[in-house]
């Protein structure tokens, strides 16, 4: 059912979600202009939402949590543009502007997975998965240039040096790192770049329809089907797995062990810190997982080692032999890459001990293939998942892995809902989740882990306010992600012959096939995301991830009825 409005008032004057949905209006409506639209124009119902994400917008001190937040998720490419075209395809660009993005430079933001294009000049263009990346990319952009022109001011008073530059702004110690980091070698031209002038964009949206998200889901299915084809399992009924690149293929692989002198080699030379880790676990003076040491630690093997691009070869060489086939995004459509896996190739010697003892005639008996992909912002998921099933001849379990933030835990924490409310559809979905604590806490290390919980997904990070939150709160909705609801509006579909309804309770307790849902605590917005959100995932971060990966790749083998 629609949740109601909160009581309680932000300062602009509206309830939490009233001014949440103005601003959602607000830029809705002026995007459906043929025309460019300046960012000022939404300056106002930015600063009246309130955004937990973005408490100092109001203020003239720099918020540098929402700074680096936006930094983190735009392309570099964003200090020189002032001009950002949205659309949904090469051929709407094209008509609107009688060029090809794609002979455009293909920039990436180094914590949200968009695909960017940049003329070298001043403009960026931006394929759109879903209507999800206009409420997640609009706030971004807004919050960017807000702070961008209050560290402009600050600047224009200090100068250029560093420090000074700091104070100015009035900017932690360790704020002001992060930015250096976030920026790099660029540092000091893009300091420049802020003091010499105010940030002001101007956006376009280039068509944009339900029809064309689904012609986008349908391109980047069709190389995980060629692969599926070669693969010889066109006829396979299907694991769908909504996940990241790196946990599942981790642990059902045991790639990393079979590198791990390599890898310890590598990270005593090159990397202080892990090196430290492991001389703490060799001690016994931590009680983290090797296994999740092994699988952080070989990133930089494989990413950093003089012979890297070596080593990833006999990686990939090593996960095809045990039926694990990469399938990379297509360079011009949704940039989710996928992990297709025959099951009964996999070694049951190399998968990650903590999986459990199975057994390999059952496992080499087995039909099935798992698809795994990284997962998608907001509703793309709804399209993604709809597509796979529309594709394969069976669904066996769809199986959800994802970060969240958390109202009631801690960072690294483990949370399993058994409902999820969607701001998009309006539904409430109870289900039966097939993951319980007892399936993830053995495996959890420096967290806990916390079932039947509530979640609630909605439109965006920067789309919440203090009001809003507690209003869920009181709801005991615990559990704030994006993409649970689209994923469930799509399984709805699997098993219903109608399309998912709005406004609804819908009981998902027997959908059909295996159905769990896995977040993991990658921030709180009460602390403004300053963790997993603001600086990336970190070595402490693999041990919820590890732990839930381990938990549906031991659910997959027990349907099989590979585990002894």
């Amino acid at each position: 059912m629609e949740a109601p409005a909160p009581t309680t008032v932000t300062t602009s004057g509206w309830s939490g979600r009233h001014a949440v949905e103005l601003y959602v209006r607000t830029y809705s409506t002026m995007l459906q202009s043929s025309g460019e639209i300046r960012l000022d124009s939404l300056t106002h119902a930015h600063l009246g939402m309130g955004s937990a994400l973005h408490p100092l917008a109001a203020e003239p001190q720099v918020d540098m949590g929402a700074f680096l937040y936006a930094i983190r998720r735009l392309p570099s490419a964003i200090i020189q543009a002032r001009h950002v075209l949205l659309g949904q395809g090469g051929r709407g660009f094209r008509n609107a502007l009688g060029a090809d993005v794609y002979d455009w430079e293909r920039v990436k933001a180094p914590a949200r997975r968009r695909s960017w294009y940049y003329d070298g000049a001043s403009t960026l263009a931006v394929l759109l998965a879903s209507p999800s990346d206009i409420d997640d990319l609009l706030p971004t952009v807004v919050g960017f240039q807000i702070e961008w022109n209050k560290l402009h001011n600050a600047l224009s008073h200090a100068g250029l040096d560093s420090e000074r530059a700091r104070v100015a702004a009035e900017a932690s110690e360790d704020d002001w790192a992060r930015l250096h980091e976030a920026w790099g070698e660029h540092f000091q031209a893009n300091l420049a770049a802020v003091r010499a002038a105010e940030c002001h964009i101007l956006l376009r949206m280039i068509g944009g329809s339900h029809i064309g998200y689904a012609r986008s889901a349908a391109r980047w299915w069709h190389p995980i089907q060629v692969a599926i084809d070669e693969m010889g399992l066109s006829d396979s009924p299907v694991y769908f797995c909504s996940s990241n690149l790196h946990s599942l293929v981790n642990v059902l692989s045991g790639v990393a062990r079979r590198f791990e002198p390599d890898i310890v080699d590598h990270t005593r030379t090159a990397d202080p810190y892990m090196a430290e880790e492991l001389e703490r676990l060799e001690t016994g003076r931590t009680p983290a997982s090797r296994q999740n040491w092994l699988y952080f630690a070989a990133r930089g093997l494989f990413d950093r080692h003089a012979r890297a691009d070596e080593y990833r070869r006999q990686r990939t060489e090593m996960e095809r032999q045990m039926g694990i086939r990469h399938v990379p995004p297509q360079p011009m459509g949704i940039d989710s890459a996928a992990q297709v896996v025959r099951v009964a190739d996999l070694d049951p010697d190399c998968l990650d001990p903590r999986v459990g003892v199975v057994n390999r005639d059952v496992l080499r008996a087995s039909k099935a293939a798992i698809i795994n992909i990284d997962y998608p912002l907001g509703l793309a998921a709804y399209h993604l998942l709809r597509q796979i099933a529309e594709s394969v001849p069976w669904i066996l379990g769809v199986y959800v892995l994802g970060k969240a933030a958390t109202l009631n835990a801690d960072v690294g924490d483990v949370m399993i809902p058994t409902v999820v409310y969607n701001e998009h559809s309006g539904n409430t979905y109870w289900l039966d989740n097939c993951f319980s604590a007892a399936d993830v806490q053995p495996h959890l290390v420096f967290g806990s882990t916390l079932d039947n919980q509530r979640a609630v997904t909605v439109r965006g990070t920067f789309l919440q306010n203090r009001d809003y939150l507690e209003f869920y709160y009181q709801g005991r909705y615990t559990v704030v992600e994006m993409e649970a609801g689209p994923y469930l509006d799509a399984c709805f579909e699997v098993q219903q012959p109608g399309r998912y309804p709005m406004q609804e309770n819908v009981n998902m307790s027997r959908p059909g096939f295996d159905l769990g849902i896995i977040h993991y605590a990658s921030d709180t917005p009460y602390t403004q995301a300053r963790t997993l959100g603001a600086r990336g995932l970190s070595y402490r971060g693999m041990d919820s991830t590890y732990a839930a990966a381990v938990a549906v790749a031991r659910r997959i083998l027990q349907q099989e009825g590979a585990i002894i």
